[in-house]
């Protein structure tokens, strides 16, 4: 897989903010990324050293609006948790390396 798609863009939430103080980076990314992909991804653009990869794939969604028809309320996406190694700088997804 293309390294340079595998990250989306950061998770914004109440929850994802609190695990920042931790080291602990909430971040969606591409339907076919694997934890290898994504930890050489951060390693590479980001310049940053990733303990551990954890994922979480959201299923979608849907309610029946009437009449055999579906309306899917929330799209399927895949988050992973990202844990920093103690001695990484934090991770600003603002500075994207492309050497």
């Amino acid at each position: 897989m293309e390294l340079s798609s595998v990250i989306i863009g950061p998770v914004i939430t109440e929850k994802a903010e609190r695990l920042k103080t931790e080291g602990v980076y909430v971040l969606k990314v591409d339907q076919n990324a694997t934890k290898i992909d994504v930890k050489n991804a951060l390693r590479k653009f980001y310049d940053v050293e990733v303990a551990s990869v954890r994922v979480m794939r959201i299923s979608p969604k849907t309610r029946i609006v009437g009449q055999g028809k579906v309306m899917e309320k929330r799209h399927r996406s895949k988050r992973m948790l990202v844990r920093l190694a103690k001695k990484s700088k934090k991770l600003d997804l603002s500075t994207f390396r492309t050497s």
